[in-house]
């Protein structure tokens, strides 16, 4: 070992150049690891709204669009089932759509922004299972209603407000997604005017 005198304006040098050299290496390493925190272009996509364009749909037509890997459904009611509406309120196990299940501006008799388009998310409320929509004949399934969405799996009907019928299986109305119109003819799903 030598007795040389140590040169403390080097060990200093020394000391800080190796901080450096270290401080460069761990942001080196935590950028790209935080980043991959952050959710990938496919999973963006999924969750991102999608638009409808609803300009050749017509009155009790149902269309179906995907969005976060749900359907959803888009059905254009008529007249005379908008007015029947109200006077199966004695049949619905929640006709005041009260469990929220809808947007504020969703929490009406429609259970929509304009009375003649219903968008709800095509998912049963009690395991999961897709409803068929039966435009015509639904008195099979629900006397006095001409028309609803039928669960095959366990036997749930909605009315077409999406609003339960008691006594069946489903505990809860279809739920209604976040939703505007961007125009008469196109309908963006994933969004709305509180959210954009």
């Amino acid at each position: 070992m030598s007795n040389a005198p140590v040169d403390q304006g080097r060990r200093r040098f020394l000391t800080i150049a190796t901080s450096v050299v270290g401080g460069v290496g761990a942001v080196g390493v935590a950028v790209p690891f935080i980043a991959s925190w952050n959710p990938s272009e496919r999973a963006k996509q999924a969750g991102a709204a999608v638009t409808a364009d609803i300009s050749k749909l017509e009155t009790g037509q149902l269309i179906r669009v995907e969005w976060r890997g749900k359907p959803v459904w888009v059905v254009k009611r008529s007249l005379e089932s908008l007015e029947l509406l109200p006077t199966i309120n004695n049949q619905l196990a929640d006709p005041e759509s009260e469990d929220d299940q809808q947007p504020v501006y969703a929490q009406n008799i429609h259970r929509s922004k304009k009375p003649e388009i219903f968008v709800a998310v095509g998912i049963c409320t009690h395991l999961g299972c897709s409803p068929t929509y039966i435009p015509t004949e639904f008195a099979a399934h629900v006397k006095g209603v001409d028309s609803g969405f039928f669960c095959p799996c366990h036997g749930s009907t909605y009315d077409l407000a999406g609003r339960v019928f008691s006594g069946v299986p489903a505990p809860k109305n279809l739920q209604i997604p976040p939703y505007m119109f961007l125009d008469d003819n196109t309908l963006m799903i994933g969004e709305d005017e509180g959210s954009a």
